[in-house]
């Protein structure tokens, strides 16, 4: 069988095959700041995500203000607790978990979607919601550089969005879709921390994987 003129060596493939199966999302940090120069990179390699129509839908707020890090907690464990009731008798297992590091991380990041409206209709007009799927890539690259950089991120998603912009004072076109906890870790978990802790477990590929048409299902 032939290969691609295009293929990476073996070693980098290597590389970019570990950085993927190693990615995990974090919630336990150890205060120790980032060089800019790394920071520099991860942000960069986010910014070279894909988009939908080239229109890098994508913004980033770095949260520097301290006393605005502790308002965005604050609305964070809001919506634990409104998540926690709704969760009904999986309330207490979900409130044992833990589900961010907002207070620890070295660099807190909000990761936003702005909606360029009609002027933005390339590979939009019957799926709008690419330019979501265009940030969350931005936000797969941040965190495949980040773990290459052997530091740990977190994609916080308990928050009420009209809150968070109206902390942020976000412009009526522009609305928050994560926020995002990146710091040092003391090690990365071997397993998705959900799995390890008997919330849910990951199902294989060939669960997810159909050919032609969509399976039917056994009644």
């Amino acid at each position: 069988m032939s290969h691609s003129s295009h293929r990476y060596d073996e070693a980098d493939r290597a590389a970019i095959y570990r950085v993927i199966r190693e990615r995990r999302d974090v919630r336990s940090f150890v205060r120790s700041p980032i060089e800019p120069e790394t920071l520099g990179r991860i942000l960069e390699s986010a910014h070279a995500a894909p988009s939908v129509g080239l229109s890098q839908p994508w913004r980033f707020l770095r949260i520097t203000d301290p006393h605005m890090r502790v308002a965005i907690h604050a609305l964070v464990q809001q919506e634990r607790a409104r998540t926690a009731d709704a969760l009904g008798e999986r309330r207490d297992e979900f409130l044992r978990l833990k589900v961010e590091g907002i207070l620890d991380c070295a660099e807190l990041l909000v990761g936003a979607l702005v909606d360029g409206g009609a002027n933005e209709i390339f590979g939009r007009r019957t799926l709008p919601d690419m330019d979501f799927a265009s940030v969350a890539c931005a936000i797969e690259n941040l965190w495949l550089a980040a773990r290459a950089e052997g530091l740990g991120l977190g994609w916080v998603s308990m928050f009420e969005p009209r809150a968070l912009a109206t902390l942020l004072r976000f412009p009526p076109n522009a609305r928050p879709i994560a926020v995002l906890c990146l710091g040092h870790v003391q090690a990365f978990d071997p397993a998705p921390r959900l799995a390890l802790e008997r919330w849910r477990q990951p199902r294989p590929l060939t669960d997810m994987l159909y050919e032609n048409r969509w399976p039917e299902v056994a009644e």
